[in-house]
């Protein structure tokens, strides 16, 4: 019997193939964005803005398609991600290998599993204080705080009124705004 090999990060960036992630050791081709899904994405990031353009270590790098090399074989490519600047100055060149502060993924249809299961775990195994999942097609956004080694719900939301979200909360966001789908 063969043994299964592992990819690694190195693996995924010999790929030829821009849009392919590493999850459990495997090289998975990310799904391809539903208008829906890029429209929260983009919306929720423009909603951030006010935290992204703040210099300092008050400030934050909020990025999509993010690529975050947590373990050797770990190297998802978040929908969204946030770094506190105290904690990460500059920008590297190529991929993060701090993890983020927050992660905000956006559900797609058939890809559940990892957004719900796979990823949350590895985020808890690295102490990402925050992970947000958004459900574009039910206009629903759930967010999560990382308490005692485990995520609790901190909020659930959907499409009907403004909200402060931690870690966030320091200024309403307009949740029709990011799940809209009109």
């Amino acid at each position: 019997m063969e043994a299964l090999k592992l990819a690694t990060v190195d693996d995924l960036l010999s790929s030829p193939d821009d849009h392919v992630e590493l999850i459990s050791g495997e090289i998975v081709r990310r799904p391809m964005t539903r208008p829906r899904h890029g429209r929260a994405q983009g919306n929720t990031r423009e909603e951030l803005g006010p935290f992204n353009r703040r210099a300092g270590p008050d400030g934050w790098w909020i990025l999509t398609e993010a690529s975050v090399a947590y373990e050797p074989h770990e190297c998802p490519s978040h929908d969204l991600a946030g770094w506190r600047k105290a904690r990460l100055p500059t920008l590297p060149h190529g991929l993060i290998e701090l993890p983020p502060d927050w992660v905000c993924e956006i559900v797609s249809p058939g890809h559940e599993r990892k957004d719900t299961q796979q990823i949350p775990l590895l985020l808890q195994r690295h102490q990402v204080p925050y992970y947000w999942l958004i459900w574009p097609e039910e206009r629903k956004l759930v967010a999560h705080r990382l308490t005692a080694g485990s995520y609790r719900v901190i909020a659930t939301l959907d499409h009907q009124r403004p909200a402060r979200v931690a870690p966030f909360d320091e200024i309403e966001l307009d949740f029709s705004y990011i799940l809209d789908d009109a």
